[in-house]
């Protein structure tokens, strides 16, 4: 399978299919009959109009590309590894933690090798033969286990016609590369990919990192960059230099070839102007390590470039707008900092908070605000709008997440908002938001689909199965839960252990089952394996009907061995069932959401379920890592800080999808199409409409 066809599966859930050249011998649609009852036990099927095109196709061709079809969406759904148990009935016959241990210590004593070796008063765990390593084969797992009971509630995700392929990559390209919220790093390489291979470019490119790397593919292809501020420049260098766009972590800059460097430098003689060079001390320092790759001395003619390294030397002033602002409210002028913040309207907006509780008139301040409305981007405005909306009630706490997901919280002490001021604030954004939106023509909207979170930012959402933004609610059907964690070593011993915090509605009285702690009542762990050079899988059940706890938060810990973004995979998901269902302990179709772990936290808290006061359980989405310590994490020493950071995601309001179709019925129609928002399209669509599921919902944030 080309990378592209895969990506385009993945992303879109749609194939890609050239029409067919002329009568296809006969077998084509048996054989498109056979892929679609592979595709099943995977969780996929083929629609109406996929299943038709294929049985045109020639036999051969059906097999050719069904087999690239179910690579793709048995890696989606984690079906491209071998899923064992370290107890080979689970979640059957699970045995008591302490007998389990003493069983595995006398065993041990009763090893002359291993007697020999241990010592009474320290005991390792990683010395019983037959602790943390699979005691069975996959196969004796498969004899252990009954097949799955397939139900109707099982999950079938439906698989659409694509166009050509040339048709579906410039779609998906134009789509990410024109996205208005900033993409996942997985999206960004993705973008890279695309970028090499599509000629077209969107009319507008408004998150600096696409245009980074867009940059990269016009300079390979001998065309100039498209650059406005200095930074641009130092980003496309970043690109060029196989380093991180985004301008998180330091790159370390490559040597360039003269016509990269004269590139480079023409692009920043032609931004650099007085008030631009303000951003640079903002990078001083990559700025400097630029300079040595680029040679600006060599270019006398592009006086301009060579000021930016003066500026970052240190040889040259340029203050920033940041700096002026910072002074004027320091020196108590907010007024003059609202001035000074007139002609950058993001940035006044983003500091709207701070310049109401400075400012003596909250007037002057709002209708500077309802200026810059009018100029500001849309993620902005919307970004603002879920600020505002959680100031009219105190919050348990304040989070602060980085672009890796990495996340921590801390009280909030800022003063309160007059609620009249906020409520004049909430008018203007509103205004100004429903006046960009499209016309939506006639408006369905899927009820499951109220809860999904805005995707004003995709940094921390790794792309996989079934994945919302951070802030999304969906419900959970089904009465078993079962979370899952799949990692395989790179290059030396590793070890992930899946685990489960379970607390009270006021965020108390906890209990957690984990490598310590093998049941809890409704809860069951599945074994701890401690080593991963083929691939392992840990699990953990939760009954939901008998939980006596409302709160379930699962984690995954890197207790020793490589992190999340070494190891050479590393996934998680969950899967619900019925109580009559058996099976294997991983059963595809049953599988909800699965996504990569990565990131440099070594505490992964992606998901946190919830019961409503009517007994059903909901799902909300996290998307959060914990630094934790270097080895030996577990469950027991971050419950604190998980309970904090799980109660301020939510008990804060996001916004969701209920407000964005609020605001487009407020805007009235006068158009003939339709627009429909949800999980997937439905059969009964007329031609022509607009669908907008999940992983399209970021073209509906307005420019």
């Amino acid at each position: 399978m080309s990378d592209l066809e895969a990506l385009v599966i993945a992303r879109r859930l749609r194939v890609p299919v050239d029409a067919p050249a002329g009568a296809a011998p006969g077998w084509g649609e048996a054989a498109a009959r056979q892929l679609d009852a592979a595709l099943l036990t995977a969780g996929f099927t083929c629609s109406p109009a996929l299943l038709g095109r294929l049985s045109q196709l020639p036999g051969e061709a059906v097999l050719d590309l069904g087999v690239r079809i179910l690579a793709a969406v048995r890696t989606l759904a984690g079906d491209h590894v071998l899923h064992n148990a370290y107890f080979v009935e689970f979640p059957r016959n699970v045995p008591d933690t302490l007998e389990f241990w003493a069983g595995l210590l006398r065993q041990a004593l009763l090893d002359p090798v291993t007697a020999e070796r241990a010592r009474p008063e320290i005991v390792d765990l990683l010395d019983f033969p037959a602790y943390g390593r699979y005691q069975h084969t996959y196969a004796d797992l498969l004899a252990a286990h009954a097949e799955l009971v397939p139900l109707a509630s099982d999950r079938v995700t439906v698989l659409e016609l694509g166009g050509s392929l040339e048709e579906e990559t410039r779609a998906l390209f134009l789509s990410m590369a024109g996205s208005e919220a900033p993409l996942a790093e997985e999206d960004l390489a993705a973008l890279r990919l695309l970028a090499a291979s599509c000629a077209d470019e969107p009319e507008r490119i408004p998150v600096r990192e696409n245009r980074a790397v867009l940059n990269e593919a016009r300079l390979a292809a001998g065309r100039p960059p498209l650059v406005d501020t200095v930074t641009d420049v130092l980003r496309l260098a970043c690109a060029l230099s196989g380093g991180d766009v985004t301008l998180a972590t330091p790159t370390r800059f490559r040597s360039f070839r003269r016509a990269e460097r004269r590139a480079l430098l023409r692009a920043l003689d032609a931004v650099a102007t007085p008030t631009k060079l303000g951003d640079v001390p903002r990078h001083r320092e990559r700025w400097k390590r630029l300079g040595e790759r680029l040679h600006p001395h060599e270019y006398p003619l592009l006086p301009r470039a060579a000021q930016v390294f003066e500026v970052a030397r240190g040889t040259r002033e340029a203050a920033s707008l940041d700096s002026r602002v910072e002074a004027a409210l320091a020196e108590g002028r907010p007024a003059e900092a609202v001035t000074l913040l007139a002609n950058a309207p993001g940035a006044l907006l983003r500091r709207l908070d701070h310049l109401l509780r400075l400012s003596p008139s909250a007037r002057d301040v709002l209708d500077a605000a309802a200026r810059a409305a009018a100029h500001a981007s849309g993620r902005v405005l919307l970004s603002l709008r879920e600020h505002v909306q959680n100031r009219l009630s105190p919050a348990p706490g304040r989070v602060f997440t980085n672009r890796h997901g990495r996340a921590f919280t801390t009280p909030d002490s800022r003063p309160p908002l007059d609620r009249e001021v906020l409520a004049h604030a909430l008018a203007l954004l509103d205004e100004e938001i429903t006046r960009r939106l499209p016309d939506p023509g006639e408006l369905i909207v899927d009820p499951d689909m109220l809860g999904v979170a805005l995707p004003l930012s995709g940094k921390a959402v790794a792309p996989g199965l079934g994945m919302l933004p951070r802030g999304s609610i969906s419900p959970v059907d089904g009465e078993l839960l079962r979370f899952f964690v799949h990692w395989r070593q790179a290059a030396r011993r590793t070890d992930y252990d899946l685990s489960a915090l379970m607390l009270d509605d006021s965020y108390g009285d906890e209990i957690h089952v984990s490598w310590t702690n093998y049941s809890s009542g409704f809860a069951r762990y599945s074994g701890d394996l401690t080593e991963a050079p083929e691939g392992a899988s840990e699990f953990v059940d939760i009954r939901l009907a008998a939980a006596t706890r409302s709160i379930i938060i699962p984690q995954v810990h890197v207790y020793a061995g490589e992190p999340f973004d070494e190891a050479a995979e590393a996934f998680f998901g969950y899967m619900t069932r019925n109580d009559e269902q058996r099976g294997l302990p991983f059963e595809p179709r049953t599988v909800r959401m699965k996504s990569d772990l990565r990131g440099s936290g070594r505490v992964a808290l992606p998901l946190a379920f919830l019961r409503d006061g009517d007994g059903a359980w909901r799902v909300k989405w996290l998307h959060l890592y914990l630094k934790g310590y270097p080895d030996f994490n577990q469950v027991e020493g971050n419950r604190v800080t998980a309970s904090l950071l799980v109660r301020s995601i939510v008990e804060r309001e996001y916004l969701t999808v209920r407000y964005l179709a609020d605001r487009l019925r407020a805007k009235g129609s006068s158009a003939a199409h339709t627009t429909y928002l949800g999980p997937a399209a439905p059969a009964e669509l007329p031609e022509g409409a607009r669908v907008v599921t999940p992983a399209t919902l970021h073209e509906l944030i307005p420019a």
